[in-house]
């Protein structure tokens, strides 16, 4: 399977593992960093939704907690980076306005 990134079909690092940088193309940093974000996300719902049903679940409980604070982290520094990820993006400037939006900059 190709991972669209480059024509190493069999040992892409980026169709192996999140944790393994992706192939070379101009945009790996952002990409990964945004899997990553992505890759939180849903660890942080998946064990919401588990802590729904044992809320006294400790390790869960320290889990959630852990991966909010990198996912908190993460987040920022992305949007330090590469721009708001979403409204909530606080920043003293409204100049994002006039950046590329995402369809603007061409394919990822």
């Amino acid at each position: 399977m190709n991972c669209g990134n480059c024509q190493n079909n069999n040992n892409c690092p980026y169709m192996n593992s999140f944790n393994n940088p992706p192939c070379n193309s101009s945009n790996n940093s952002q990409r990964d960093m945004l899997n990553k974000i992505m890759a939180l996300n849903f660890a942080i719902n998946d064990l919401a939704l588990y802590l729904d049903t044992h809320p006294t679940d400790n390790n869960a409980i320290r889990m959630h907690c852990e991966y909010s604070e990198k996912q908190i982290v993460l987040t920022e520094e992305y949007q330090k980076l590469y721009g708001p990820l979403t409204i909530n993006f606080t920043s003293n400037t409204w100049d994002w306005i006039d950046e590329p939006w995402p369809w603007e900059r061409g394919a990822y």
